[in-house]
């Protein structure tokens, strides 16, 4: 069995990323948090409010940041009739998606409100915030006095007047936008000062306000961003929204120039939620016909040494090996989909996330009520009680249920070991306490036993068995009645899947694959120390070259576990890597390619992987910039791996099939493989292409670097 944590499924902020990166603007966020330098006294109320927030002046990074314990989030003070919750308006979604990174840092969000968007670059300057967290363009301007995280979103800028306004009017269109903000910049560009007079609006108006201005004769004309043009406008029928004003605007949020650690954090944040938001979504529950139309199938579990683990960035474990086979045998893709420490697997089976559960899970009753149906084991264990080595000697001769006796057992409270030590407890004459360890993981109860924090715990034996080859702090000193089952498990309606995974394992079991894949993971010692000595534990070194990484990924705005996901899947780490085409080093960059990105001498590693990076830099910009923030990173991956002119052949096959040529996976990625077909490739502009190459390049760095964070996910719930 796999310890699991408490039951949340899909977290709200998780479920809002997905929202949130479809919109961007400057929208005002509702007022909830107190004024900058606010120091008012409390309104009399029936109950006590709590003291108003006292700001301070702190110019620090990430490390003075943590000190205070308080991320001090700012954003414009915004109108009443602006923080009501509309369609398509983002601020809630940019809220949520705030305090989230905050608490994933430990911290305590703050929001510090200030008076207009012209008050916030000196606010964030001089101290007294830490993050422009808001719908913030990112303009050659304002970059001189701040630091940007890497875009967001990327917006039109839309002219806004009545449908009746003659344009032929003498002068200049006069035009009400708020100080400060990025549209007063656009007017002002010298090619459009004979064409607009800017007119300034310092009060705290929201996009309703200037929009009924403009439609009842107060303004001539205001400026709103593409995004919140379709969620806006369609109450304003009197008005029209033209592209005359030809500007696209990145938006971003905003840091001290010299907050480099807290931009890199930002960033690496970023990055994971939109891929996660992804991952995470909840999918339409399917059987088998639907997974195989698909030709992808999804497992979900957990990072776990006996059924799913990191190795020198290769992906292994006892589950995820038998059901690799199982999707070749059956030509599918293999898509293993580890959910956050709050959610459970029960519940995200139910909700469509996978199609099945595959995590050293114990058969229980409990599990079935929750709605899971299983396989037939391929497994039996012995729930075994685990003491420290030195607290041992002599406990194991007495039987377990007198051996526990008045003492602690430190478990999850929703592992099968807790309702199972509690019938133990029930026959006591002394019954044992039982302390629940809510979100933590057998692994993690061992070394906090093998350390003396804990008296006991309990553990799976085939994982006993595991841990043991490669240390000797922790001793067994009995077991709990009854052998138990290890099995996968599935929904109800799914009995096609069950049908074929019992087939699989029927076929299997036993056999020689099975019997190889067994002893590989818990039969030979030799072979166990070595993987799990060398797992991944943490995220703290993933590479021999992690801080030549780290330094120039934060200068590119990139989250440097892709960077190293990717440099495992071109050279394995080995700078002195070269390709039959002649690429090399550790980011396999072609010479003549490195030489344009002004780099030389390839196999030194710092020059590889700027060459590499650089180059990711130079392709992401040859895409759209209206792509999601993910698939910017699949298309660009896609890109370094075939040349840009494959990929954008592939979207324009896309197009043509009816495929979404915005989407890599399972569109634009289909079109590709397609065009090694001579039917597709000889009307591609570009030719031939070994599809399956970029395919399988974008998948397994993707799930290399998904990879990483369930290890950051479960480094973390250890905490």
């Amino acid at each position: 069995m796999i310890d699991k944590p408490a039951s949340v499924l899909l977290p709200a902020a998780l479920s809002a990323a997905l929202l949130l990166f479809s919109s961007g603007c400057e929208q005002e966020p509702q007022q909830t948090g107190p004024r900058e330098n606010a120091a008012e006294p409390a309104q009399s109320a029936p109950e006590p409010t709590p003291p108003a927030f006292a700001n301070y002046t702190e110019r620090g990074d990430l490390p003075a940041i943590h000190e205070r314990g308080i991320l001090r989030l700012l954003a414009p003070r915004g109108p009443v009739n602006d923080a009501l919750p509309r369609d398509g308006l983002p601020s809630s979604e940019w809220r949520q998606l705030a305090e989230k990174f905050a608490h994933s840092r430990g911290l305590e969000p703050q929001w510090v409100y200030v008076d207009n968007f012209a008050g916030m670059m000196p606010a964030l300057v001089e101290g007294r915030g830490d993050v422009i967290a808001t719908n913030f363009s990112r303009t050659d301007k304002r970059a001189e006095q701040v630091a940007f995280t890497r875009a967001l979103r990327y917006v039109r800028e839309l002219l806004v007047t009545r449908r009746d306004r003659n344009g032929d009017t003498a002068g200049p269109l006069q035009v009400a936008v708020r100080r400060g903000s990025a549209f007063a910049q656009t007017l002002s560009a010298d090619e459009r000062q004979q064409r607009f007079a800017i007119e300034y609006l310092d009060e705290a108006i929201g996009h309703d306000q200037l929009l009924a201005g403009v439609a009842g004769g107060k303004y001539p004309a205001t400026v709103i961003d593409s995004n919140l043009a379709d969620a806006l406008l369609p109450a304003y029928p009197d008005l029209a929204a033209s592209g005359e004003l030809k500007s696209q605007r990145a938006i971003a949020w905003a840091v001290r120039r010299d907050a480099s650690q807290l931009e890199s954090a930002l960033n690496e944040f970023f990055t994971a939620e939109h891929l996660l938001a992804t991952e995470h979504r909840q999918r339409p529950r399917r059987d088998w016909e639907a997974i195989r139309e698909s030709r992808t199938l999804r497992v979900l579990t957990r990072n776990h040494p006996a059924s799913y683990f990191m190795w020198r960035g290769e992906l292994m474990g006892f589950d995820y090996d038998l059901l690799k086979k199982f999707a070749s045998d059956n030509n599918l893709r293999l898509s293993m989909v580890v959910p956050g420490p709050d959610v459970d697997l029960a519940e995200a089976l139910n909700a469509g996330m996978g199609d099945l559960v595959a995590a050293s899970l114990t058969v229980t009753d409990a599990r079935r009520k929750q709605g899971m149906t299983f396989t037939r084991p391929y497994l039996q264990v012995n729930e075994q009680v685990i003491a420290a080595k030195k607290s041992a000697d002599g406990e194991s001769d007495r039987p377990t249920a007198e051996l526990l006796a008045g003492k602690q057992v430190m478990v999850n409270p929703l592992s099968s070991f807790h309702a199972h030590l509690q019938a133990v407890a029930s026959d006591q004459s002394d019954p044992m306490e039982i302390v629940p360890v809510e979100g933590a993981t057998t692994e993690q109860l061992i070394d906090a036993v093998a350390r003396g924090e804990y008296a006991h715990t309990v553990a799976d034996s085939h994982l006993v068995a595991i841990e043991s080859t490669y240390r000797d702090d922790f001793a067994v000193i009995g077991e709990l009645p009854e052998k138990q089952d290890i099995a996968w498990a599935v929904r109800p309606d799914q009995p096609q899947l069950l049908e074929k995974l019992n087939g699989f394992l029927n076929q299997h079991y036993r056999g020689l694959f099975f019997n190889v894949t067994y002893n590989k993971y818990f039969r030979e010692p030799k072979r166990i120390r070595r993987y799990q000595q060398e797992r991944l534990r943490t995220v703290d070194r993933l590479s021999p070259y992690d801080p030549i990484v780290r330094r120039i990924a934060d200068r590119a705005d990139r989250d440097w576990r892709m960077i190293i996901a990717q440099m495992y899947q071109e050279s394995r780490f080995n700078p002195k890597a070269k390709s039959f085409a002649g690429a090399r080093g550790l980011m396999q960059v072609l010479p003549r390619t490195a030489r344009q990105m002004g780099v030389s001498n390839l196999f030194e590693p710092e020059n590889g992987i700027r060459a590499g990076i650089s180059y990711l830099g130079w392709l992401e910009d040859r895409f759209p910039r209206d792509l999601p923030f993910d698939q910017r990173i699949y298309f660009t991956l896609a890109a370094y791996n075939a040349g840009h002119g494959h990929v954008r052949d592939a979207r324009n096959l896309a197009a043509r099939l009816g495929r979404n040529p915005d989407l890599w996976f399972g569109n634009v990625e289909i079109a590709m493989l397609m065009l090694s077909q001579p039917e597709h490739y000889r009307k591609a502009r570009f030719g031939y292409v070994r599809g399956r190459e970029p395919v399988n390049y974008v998948r397994e760095i993707r799930e290399r670097y998904l990879g990483y964070l369930s290890v950051a996910r479960n480094e973390k719930g250890g905490e």
